[in-house]
């Protein structure tokens, strides 16, 4: 595929800007020293560029995304005609508050829906996205023993088991991190637990279900270990969609907690964000929340905390990815909100039992959202890796899954079909990870040289990630 430099053809030009509707100004002082590298083509031109790449790109709407713990599904278009009325996109977010009530009152009812779902008191939707979130609500966590004047609790619990960023976020809010391991079935390790958990202990950082998509039974005793400890809970609602409406954070003893719009409620993900990163938290926190709260009956305003931790971003967030995720709330309602869970829960476990024979599922028990299948076997009789099964789904039109997470499956796959997946669709990608495995046994070169229909083959990864290539450099440069 060429680049739109590539493309270029000296003085060919488009006309896709207006006329300029205000007097010209010549800038003298900002000359460059050389001449602006732009491309130069034709609107076909630029058309084609940019279809091209749309087909080399693969999301939601192209196909199969069973992302392990990320949630890629479908995005309803409703939310996207929501998000585009004009009362919410004409604004300003300096207006005067009584020009904008609707926009407030959305707020507000989100907020309010948001804390029934999730056993919160008050939330803010300043974060941009899930670990924004965490650094929000370990800000929180420290602004709390800051106003008790607790602060010999420098340590933040984190089970081997978690997402990457729990650590990273805990690490940046200032905190020494406490790795405690898994059991053997995945879950907690109570007795790890209560061995570090003491007068330094500021909080501990946990996903229930957990990132090998299993309901932690214990639940309620991690956290009681916790608060008996002085410490506080943060929930990380990255698998919020297993459980919503079905329990909530707040009735298992967390204190607060992140949505993640973009994997919960359907909202845009990845590439087609923004992402936005919404924390909840009990009322004994809610003085400490960052930015400007819903405020007001009959006349809405926007207030800020009396002890707030500050500004976490400009204004109050990705408004309309919460308009999006509102619209998606009110459709499904009181009666569709279980269904997501329902649906997600169901999906996993028919891939789990399907591939079970065929390939290693290490966790036996019925999984919630997600599972986690493990290459080990494969990688030691046959050569075949995790990596090559995932490469070799590409040829099927398929994303593939998870790779290599979480840390404590060796040669992981970690598959999250989601709720909004057909029965169909899930056959397509057993039929898949089938065929894939029966060729590795006949040909193992096959599918560790896979893949082999798409627009490149395997890239250096290694030199990709080491030496990226971010800019385009023109041959004669």
């Amino acid at each position: 595929m060429k680049t739109i430099f590539e493309r270029s053809v000296e003085k060919r030009k488009l006309s896709l800007l207006p006329e300029c509707d205000v007097p010209a100004v010549d800038l003298e002082a900002a000359d460059r020293e050389t001449p602006l590298d732009l491309p130069e083509v034709s609107e076909n031109d630029i058309s084609r560029h940019f279809s091209e790449m749309a087909k080399s790109t693969h999301g939601v709407n192209d196909g199969f995304y069973p992302l392990g713990s990320c949630t890629m599904k479908y995005n309803p278009k409703v939310n996207d005609e929501a998000a585009s009325l004009q009362g919410f996109t004409n604004i300003h977010p300096l207006q005067p508050d009584h020009t904008v009530q609707g926009c407030i009152g959305l707020m507000k009812e989100a907020e309010k829906t948001l804390c029934e779902i999730t056993g919160m008191d008050r939330m803010t939707f300043q974060p941009a996205a899930g670990a924004h979130g965490e650094f929000t609500g370990l800000l929180l966590i420290k602004a709390y023993h800051r106003s008790r004047n607790d602060l010999k609790r420098n340590k933040i619990i984190v089970p081997d088991s978690a997402h990457g960023t729990n650590p990273a976020s805990a690490v940046m809010a200032g905190y020494e991190v406490i790795n405690i391991p898994s059991k053997e079935d995945g879950c907690v390790d109570l007795d790890a637990l209560r061995n570090v958990a003491g007068d330094d202990t500021a909080g501990l950082m946990l996903t229930n279900p957990n990132t090998v998509g299993l309901f932690d039974k214990n639940i309620l005793e991690i956290t009681d270990i916790v608060h008996k400890a002085g410490g506080l809970c943060y929930y990380d609602g990255a698998n919020l969609n297993a459980v919503i409406g079905i329990v909530r954070p707040g009735d298992m003893g967390f204190d607060c907690m992140h949505i993640n719009l973009h994997k919960t409620f359907s909202t845009p993900h990845g590439g087609g964000g923004p992402g936005a990163g919404p924390v909840g938290c009990k009322e004994f926190l809610a003085d400490f929340l960052p930015g400007m709260l819903p405020a007001g009956e009959d006349q809405l305003y926007l207030k800020k905390p009396q002890n707030s931790i500050g500004m976490m971003k400009a204004y109050n967030g990705n408004f309309l990815i919460l308009v999006r995720a509102y619209a998606y709330i009110i459709m499904l309602g009181r009666e569709g909100i279980p269904e997501i869970a329902k649906n997600a829960v169901l999906n996993a476990n028919y891939l789990r039992v399907m591939l079970s024979g065929k390939y290693v599922i290490p966790y036996k028990e019925t999984c919630m959202h997600e599972f986690v299948m493990s290459l080990e076997h494969e990688k030691a009789s046959m050569d075949v890796t995790a990596m090559d099964v995932a490469k070799a789904l590409l040829d099927y039109g398929i994303h593939p899954p998870t790779m290599y997470f979480p840390l404590i499956v060796h040669e992981a796959l970690m598959v999250e079909p989601t709720e909004t997946e057909s029965k169909e669709a899930l056959d397509s990608l057993i039929k898949a990870f089938t065929e894939i495995y029966d060729k590795a046994v006949e040909d193992p070169e096959y599918i560790k040289n896979a893949p082999h229909n798409t627009i490149i083959e395997r890239p250096d990864e290694v030199s990709a990630a080491r030496h990226p290539k971010l800019r385009y450099i023109p041959e004669d440069n």
